[in-house]
Parts: C-alpha cells; sequence; structure tokens
C-alpha cells in the first residue's frame, strides 16, 4: 500500500465533469392489428362501445416536465441524472438532507445551459456530433475507460452519457457565442499590460496565492437563509466533499466552470474581506462563509508561493523509501517496539549507497522514487525534508495499519527564480478576465428576457 502511495501527488483534480442533462424523447411503440373476432367477447362482458373516441391522454413513456424553458421541456428525469453526476463527483457521500437543495441548484443550471445553447441557436452556432464524440472520450479517458464502458459505468450510478453530453454542447455552444459576440469587443490597451508589468517586478517577493471560491449572491431578504446554506456547504466539504464540484453547482461568481479557481492572486487585487481571511489561512483550510457586500464567499487556499521568487517546495527530489509492515494483530506495543529496532538501524545510514545493504539487514522493502516535488509530498515532511542534506535520512513515521518508513535524500535539484509572465500572456488574462464580466451580464439580460414555466 505504501509503494503505491508514495510519490502520489497530494492534490488531485476531480476530471469528473458535473453539469449538463438532455431530454429524452420517449418512442412509441405501434401495436398490430388484432382481429375483431378477439375482441367480441371482452367487449360484451364489460360493455365496451367498438367505436372508441379517447377524451384524455395517458403516455406512461412521457415524464413530468419540472420546467420549460422558451419552450424546450426540462424533465425530472434530466435533474435526477444530472443530480447523480454531482453525488458521483462527491465520492458518492451526500446526505439525504443536502440531496433537495442540490435538485433546487441542479434545475437553476438546466434553466442556464439551455439559455446558453438557445442563444447559440439563434447564432447560427452548433456543435457538431463528431465534436460531442471527440469531448465525451477526452472525458472517458480520463476515468482511464473507453466511451462505451463509461456510458456503462454512469448508467450503473443514475446518471447517463446524454448528460454530459449535454453540459459538453452547452459549455461549448457558450464559449463560441461569448467568442462571437463579446470578445471582439474587450479591449486591453497596452499601457494597462505595461503597467502591470511595471507592478508584478516591483511586487517581487512579496506573497502570493492560490485561491479558489464559491460566490453565493445575497440580497437584504434571504441573506440569513443564503448564510446558513454556505455552512451547510462547508460542513459537507469539511466531511469529504469535493470543492471543484459544489463550485460548479452553486457559485456564482465566472469561475464556477472551473471548479472555482482563481488562479495565483496578490491580496491587493482581492476584496478586503477575502484578504484578510486569507493571510489567516494555511494551505488546503477553508474559510468562510466571508460576508461581502451582495452575498457570501467561501475560500479554499490551495497553494501558496512568493511573486517571481523561487519557491524551494518546487525543487525535485531523488529519494529512497526502506519500509516494513506490521503483521495482522500487532499491539501498539508491538508496533512501537519495531520501530525503535527500524529506527536505530536506519539512523546510521550513510548516504544513499547503503539504503539498500540497511533494507536487507532488517528485511526492509526499498523503494527508489525520482524527480518527485517538495510540493507533491505530505506537509508534514515538506518542511523536514527541505532541511535534510543529501544523503540523510527521515525519522522513521508510519502507523499501526500500514506499517513504518524512512525516507533518505539522494538528490535534489533546487528551482530557478520564476520568470515574469509575458506580455502577451498578461494580455490574455485581462482579456479573460473583462470577457468573463460581460459574459455574467450577458446570461443575467437571458434570464430575465426568458419565459420559463415551472411544474
Amino acid at each position: 500500500m505504501l509503494r503505491a502511495e508514495f510519490g502520489r501527488k497530494a492534490h488531485r483534480a476531480m476530471m469528473l465533469v458535473t453539469l449538463g442533462a438532455q431530454s429524452l424523447v420517449a418512442v412509441p411503440v405501434h401495436a398490430q392489428a388484432v382481429p375483431d373476432d378477439r375482441l367480441e367477447a371482452p367487449s360484451a362482458s364489460l360493455d365496451l362501445p367498438k367505436d372508441l373516441t379517447m377524451f384524455g391522454k395517458s403516455d406512461p413513456n412521457v415524464r413530468k416536465a419540472t420546467a420549460i424553458v422558451n419552450g424546450a421541456v426540462i424533465t425530472q428525469t434530466d435533474v435526477e441524472q444530472r443530480l447523480a453526476l454531482v453525488v458521483l463527483a462527491n465520492g458518492g457521500k451526500v446526505p439525504e438532507e443536502e440531496l433537495e437543495r442540490l435538485r433546487l441548484q441542479v434545475l437553476r443550471n438546466l434553466i442556464d445551459e439551455t439559455l446558453q445553447i438557445q442563444e447559440a441557436a439563434a447564432k447560427d452556432i452548433k456543435i457538431s456530433p463528431a465534436e460531442l464524440d471527440q469531448s465525451y472520450a477526452r472525458v472517458a479517458q480520463n476515468f482511464r475507460q473507453t466511451p462505451e464502458q463509461f456510458t456503462k459505468y454512469l448508467a450503473e450510478h443514475g446518471s447517463s452519457a446524454a448528460s454530459i453530453r449535454r453540459q459538453i454542447e452547452g459549455e461549448s455552444a457558450w464559449s463560441r457565442v461569448l467568442r462571437s459576440q463579446v470578445q471582439p469587443f474587450v479591449n486591453v490597451a497596452e499601457e494597462e499590460v505595461r503597467a502591470v508589468m511595471k507592478r508584478l517586478e516591483q511586487s517581487k517577493g512579496q506573497d502570493e496565492f492560490r485561491v479558489s471560491e464559491i460566490y453565493l449572491p445575497a440580497s437584504p431578504e434571504n441573506r440569513a437563509q443564503v448564510e446558513a446554506n454556505a455552512r451547510q456547504i462547508i460542513q459537507q466539504i469539511q466531511q469529504g466533499g469535493s470543492f471543484q464540484a459544489y463550485a460548479r453547482q452553486y457559485s456564482e461568481a465566472s469561475t464556477a466552470a472551473v471548479g472555482g479557481d482563481l488562479g495565483w492572486v496578490r491580496l491587493g487585487v482581492l476584496p478586503d474581506e477575502l484578504s484578510a481571511a486569507a493571510t489567516q489561512m494555511q494551505v488546503g483550510q477553508i474559510a468562510g462563509p466571508i460576508a461581502l457586500p451582495g452575498g457570501f464567499s467561501i475560500l479554499l487556499l490551495v497553494d501558496k508561493r512568493q511573486v517571481l521568487t523561487a519557491d524551494p517546495r518546487d525543487s525535485i527530489l531523488s529519494l529512497k523509501q526502506l519500509s516494513i509492515a506490521f503483521p495482522a494483530g500487532t499491539t501498539q506495543a508491538q508496533a512501537q517496539q519495531k520501530a525503535s529496532t527500524f529506527a536505530d538501524a536506519t539512523r546510521g545510514i550513510q548516504g544513499c549507497g547503503t539504503v539498500n545493504d540497511v533494507g536487507k539487514s532488517i528485511g526492509a522493502e526499498v523503494v527508489e522514487n525520482d524527480g518527485i516535488k517538495v510540493r507533491d509530498l505530505p506537509p508534514q515532511l515538506q518542511n523536514l525534508l527541505l532541511g535534510m542534506q543529501v544523503g540523510q535520512a527521515t525519522p522513521p513515521f508510519g502507523s499501526v495499519t500500514e506499517g513504518v518508513r524512512v525516507l533518505v535524500l539522494c538528490g535534489r535539484d533546487d528551482p530557478q527564480d520564476a520568470s515574469a509572465p509575458s506580455f502577451d500572456q498578461i494580455m490574455s488574462q485581462m482579456e479573460e478576465e473583462r470577457v468573463n464580466k460581460r459574459a455574467r451580464t450577458y446570461l443575467r439580460d437571458l434570464r430575465r428576457d426568458a419565459v420559463i414555466d415551472y411544474n
């Protein structure tokens, strides 16, 4: 188990797409004609008229609509299949009391998605089936599955390929709408870019933060309820829920589509309330709900570094690991005794050249790992290894269930100072921020003008 865990990144991106659904269309089954003589007996016993006229219509294959958006139907099946994706993204760990709140949010997302697809169609923008197939195959590949295997996997968990394909269609179509209707009208002057570059040079060495957010808008009337919802979201994330999945479902910020990721920012560009919270946070910590004018934010501090300065945690290490496992039934006292013997044997390691011999003498497994970045190791080991010299070993660490191990530092390549982003990179980022801001206004106007019938 240790061999599998060692060298695995501590922070892995959630690859599951958690938005999108497609209405299901029922195909009627036409019955074959039945000879009249086979109808005579039931007709006589039930006194049924020979010439039937149906005054009502009932089709068990038709799903009841949850909402009709400008004539487009969103069914309960669509909502449930989308909800199943959200549950999957959270490892299947969503309490019952949370599901109803998620259903409402999923419906809102489906409405926005429908409006985006409709707007794209109005602008003669369509995503071809071939493009959808390619994108769906890439999502399946993230799960190391073929499209066919992934489709079966989704069905087994209450969702469908149609749900993800609908999301892909919505995001792709909306992206093209923005490129054609918004981006051409966004301008960034060269003077603005050069001013940013100058500020970057002046801020060299200052702290920079990689943060993710979930922004929940609130009015004076519903502020208390929104704050309570934010606290529930935080509780679910702390219990193992995916921050990225909740950001996609709940956040009203433009970063929702990327799981709330704000990228690397300096405190000066954040609202004062968020800056104050970020300075008090440790990497991996969640803060909130943070009151802002117009709503609340939930922050996740993903990482921290200094502007244009080499980060020691980007050092690349070459390591050797010695480990021993404890037999089933080992008590804490027995484990402590074996760990002490293991520590005595590894304390005398003098360079990586002796690791294999030491491991053989005490029956320890030796694993070599090159190209390990410090920041990808558990936080408890990062500072420890950064303070070690080549050839030194860490103190033993582990547990009764997972055994005990030691890491020996065999080499370290220190990073160079980070270079400033280029003129084109800064301009591209500024343009993207302005496009996202206009996109929010665009979608708000689509909501305002839409005809939506709720059921």
